[in-house]
């Protein structure tokens, strides 16, 4: 019996999900994805994991899109069979929103290879490490498109319109340490996973909804003017100012002791 396109584990408060097809730098085929999301599901569904790391098994991180996978064999309709659209569509765009969305900070600890649509999963999750061997290549424009499953976004977020129109146009491979230097990742580790793993156990001790609250603003601060962004925040603080987790760090502050910070619980 096969082992699964993505592995999936438990480490005390902490969800690790592997990417597991190896011979193929863990490219992503649309079965992979299914299974993707179940583990996705599996971690949001279990009350006690606080914080998930997406790495890869072997040499790679992701690859990107398993081309083989696309129907390019000549007869009727070998546009529409080629289509990427589709498959972006129902793959590549939910694993993108799955990622940015889920209810615990999420970690990649990128152990190799991260091209194309590999790439931009990477950048979709909140905090990237590397390893010193780990590259990230915009393989798009060397087949006829464009940077995918958010990547165009999230480049541009990243690393500012001028490096990342280069990035995207050339295809140029940037090295980890020079990845770090630019902004892209948050750090550069020999064991990138054991890295990912330790800090992803210090975020699941801290308080979940306003990690999760923390990101979608810094996400969407460039989608609003200041004045809407001042509002956003007093909003935002006046929900989580009825959690358990203010009460409990404010007290935990005053008292001089370590919080004990509970997921979404509204104040009693």
């Amino acid at each position: 019996m096969s082992e699964p396109s993505v592995l999936y584990e438990e480490r005390d408060a902490v969800a690790l999900l592997t990417l597991n097809r190896p011979q193929s730098l863990n490219s992503l085929n649309p079965e992979m994805h299914q299974t993707l999301w179940a583990a996705f599901d599996q971690a949001e569904a279990n009350p006690h994991i606080r914080a998930l790391v997406l790495t890869g098994a072997g040499r790679g991180f992701c690859a990107g899109a398993d081309l083989s996978s696309f129907d390019f064999s000549a007869g009727p309709n070998q546009v529409e069979r080629a289509d990427p659209g589709p498959v972006i569509e129902r793959s590549f765009n939910p694993t993108t929103r799955r990622l940015m969305g889920l209810r615990m900070p999420v970690l990649a600890a990128v152990n190799g290879v991260a091209a194309g649509a590999g790439a931009s999963i990477a950048m979709a999750c909140d905090i990237a490490i590397a390893s010193p061997q780990a590259s990230f290549i915009q393989a798009f424009s060397k087949i006829g498109l464009i940077p995918d499953a958010g990547g165009s976004w999230l480049l541009v977020e990243r690393l500012g319109l001028a490096r990342a129109l280069a990035l995207a146009m050339t295809g140029d491979k940037l090295m980890a340490a020079q990845a770090l230097e630019w902004g892209l990742i948050w750090a550069v580790e020999d064991d990138c996973v054991a890295a990912a793993l330790t800090l992803a156990q210090r975020l699941a001790a801290m308080p979940t909804a306003a990690l999760v609250a923390t990101r979608h603003l810094l996400r969407d601060a460039g989608t609003r003017s200041l004045a809407q962004h001042l509002d956003i925040e007093r909003d935002t603080q006046s929900r989580l100012g009825r959690t358990h987790d203010y009460f409990e760090g404010v007290s935990a502050f005053l008292q001089k002791r370590t919080p004990q910070f509970k997921i979404g619980r509204a104040h009693v």
